[in-house]
C-alpha cells in the first residue's frame, strides 16, 4: 500500500477515538525503531485536543515508551526540515542565482548542487519520519553549509542541539493529551 493510502487508513482507524468536538488534525507516519507507527493529532477548533499513536496494524499503542519514541522522532524530523539551510530554500536559491549573475564566484556550482541535493532530500509530503531521514537531512544540510563556506561550526547542528527543550515539551504534550491511558 502506498503511503497516502496508509495515511488515509490510519485516519479512518483513528476516527473512532475522536471525542466530542474533535476533528482529525493530522497523521504523521514515523518509524522510530524499524516499526511503522502513525502519530495522530486531534483538534477542537484551532486548539489541539488530543493525540493517539497507531501501530502498523492500525491498533492503538498504549506503551508510554513507544508513544514517546514516535513523538520524539516526529518532532525532531519536522524541526530539522524546518531549519535546514536557514529554513527558506527558495530564498537561498534566489540569492545564489543573483550571486551567479553578479559575481559568479568559484564554488558556486558546488553550492547549487548541494542545495539541489538538500531539496531532493527534503522532497514533498508525505514523508516518513525516521532517524535515518534525520541523519540524511543533517548530512545534506552540512554539505550545503560547507559549500557555502561554512568550515566552522554548523548552524544546523547548533539549532538541533537547541531544540531539545522544545522536543521534550512536545513529547510531554502528547503524553498529557493522549487519548488512552499509557502503561
Amino acid at each position: 500500500m502506498a503511503l497516502p493510502e496508509e495515511l488515509e487508513a490510519a485516519a479512518a482507524a483513528a476516527a473512532a477515538f475522536a471525542g466530542p468536538g474533535d476533528r482529525l488534525a493530522g497523521v504523521v507516519p514515523v518509524e522510530p525503531i524499524a516499526e511503522r507507527l502513525y502519530l495522530v493529532a486531534f483538534s477542537a477548533g484551532e486548539e489541539p485536543s488530543g493525540w493517539l499513536v497507531l501501530d502498523g496494524e492500525l491498533e492503538p499503542v498504549a506503551e508510554r515508551q513507544r508513544v514517546r519514541d514516535a513523538a520524539s522522532i516526529a518532532a525532531l524530523v519536522e524541526y530539522a526540515e524546518d531549519v535546514a539551510a536557514g529554513g527558506d530554500l527558495d530564498d537561498l536559491r534566489a540569492q545564489l542565482v543573483a550571486l551567479r549573475l553578479t559575481e559568479n564566484p568559484p564554488g558556486l556550482d558546488e553550492a547549487e548542487q548541494a542545495l539541489d541535493d538538500l531539496q531532493a532530500e527534503l522532497g514533498s509530503p508525505p514523508r516518513v519520519a525516521t532517524p535515518e531521514r534525520l541523519d540524511r537531512v543533517g548530512a545534506a544540510t552540512r554539505r550545503l553549509e560547507v559549500a557555502l563556506g561554512g568550515e566552522g561550526g554548523s548552524p544546523f547542528a547548533a539549532a538541533m542541539k537547541a531544540s531539545g527543550e522544545a522536543v521534550q515539551a512536545f513529547v510531554s504534550d502528547v503524553e498529557l493529551g493522549y487519548k488512552l491511558p499509557l502503561s
